[in-house]
């Protein structure tokens, strides 16, 4: 099956945080923190239809004005999730700019913000580029507690950490893959077309197999003659972004529990097992650390990033570290932590 979703990390693991997720067969991304987000081009900074932010440091939200800018003129919204305070920031941004000429250009653009705090969604508000983006009031989404993303393709949810100031991590998950087989529409004489994506919605969305399906051209076959026959279901993809996160005790288990059998872990690796002093006092995760607690949530990969400047003599010490981490702590029972790495262990 190809895959639905391609994460890329914007500036490598060693640049600023900015996690793209694309989305193939859609006009969609998810855009995960936004650093310098010079490498994306104009294009596909505009599919980008949400933007989580894990918290507001310079080197995870400099970006913004760069996504703001290429999503201006379009008649879609940005939303932009982040921990409490990220209403103040974003309308702070915003208001920095003279925008006396959108009410001609773009003016159906709006920039929905809301705030998890809490374990879940906490507050909400609306700029309006038609309104010169001055704030307005944005109904809060009904989601289940932990969740911030939840439509016929993915859902998203969330925890907050600690950094010293709240820190969210993510979990984005497909809701269900489904895939055409090109063989099975041949075998049922139909042809490959944009009417297969509202085919797929149907089929995620649970319809029964009586539910038309209007096939391009006019013709209408139920859900049922193409289900297991030209649409094969199956899980979807998930992966996990943790970043700028201290070692500790909840960090840990909160961590583990939102990230549990990700297919893919973006994790932070910022400082070696044997700077583990410095990496407490700035609470940050060492790669040791790091691939400890990917094996400790079941996922499948680890992709360590956010790696400090001071390793650039050996480029690879950090990415080395945290891989023979997470494989000797996926190869037998162990625990999370020591008295070397941090002042607790969790038994596996």
């Amino acid at each position: 099956m190809a895959r639905y979703f391609r994460p890329r990390l914007v500036n490598g693991p060693d640049g600023d945080p900015a996690l793209l997720v694309d989305f193939r067969f859609s006009s969609r991304a998810l855009l995960l923190d936004a650093g310098d987000l010079a490498p994306l081009s104009t294009r596909e900074l505009g599919r980008v239809t949400d933007l989580l932010v894990s918290h507001a440091h310079m080197d995870h939200f400099v970006g913004f004005d760069r996504l703001l800018r290429a999503c201006l003129h379009r008649p879609r919204p940005l939303r932009v999730v982040g921990p409490p305070g990220m209403i103040e920031r974003v309308g702070s941004r915003l208001a920095s700019y003279s925008w006396n000429l959108m009410a001609e250009r773009g003016a159906g653009f709006a920039v929905q913000t809301l705030e998890f705090a809490g374990g879940s969604l906490a507050a909400a508000a609306l700029f309006r580029a038609g309104d010169g983006f001055r704030r307005s009031a944005l109904a809060m989404p009904d989601l289940a507690p932990g969740v911030v993303l939840d439509d016929e393709e993915v859902l998203v949810e969330a925890a907050e950490l600690d950094h010293g100031i709240p820190c969210l991590a993510f979990a984005v998950r497909e809701r269900l893959r489904v895939d055409v087989w090109r063989e099975g529409l041949q075998a049922l004489g139909l042809p490959v077309g944009p009417w297969l994506l509202e085919a797929k919605r149907a089929l995620r969305r649970g319809l029964p197999d009586t539910a038309p399906v209007r096939v391009d051209g006019g013709q209408v076959v139920p859900l049922g003659l193409l289900r297991g026959r030209a649409l094969h279901a199956a899980p979807g993809q998930a992966l996990g972004y943790v970043t700028d996160i201290a070692f500790t005790p909840d960090n840990v288990a909160r961590c583990v529990a939102l990230t549990r059998g990700v297919g893919q872990l973006f994790i932070e690796a910022a400082f070696l097992d044997a700077d583990a002093g410095i990496a407490a006092e700035r609470r940050h995760l060492t790669a040791g650390q790091a691939g400890r607690v990917a094996a400790q949530a079941g996922a499948g990969r680890i992709v360590p990033f956010h790696f400090s400047p001071r390793y650039q003599a050996d480029p690879g010490a950090l990415p080395r570290e945290a891989e023979a981490a997470f494989a000797q702590a996926r190869a037998g029972p162990g625990q999370i932590g020591d008295t070397t790495l941090g002042s607790f262990s969790v038994e596996e």
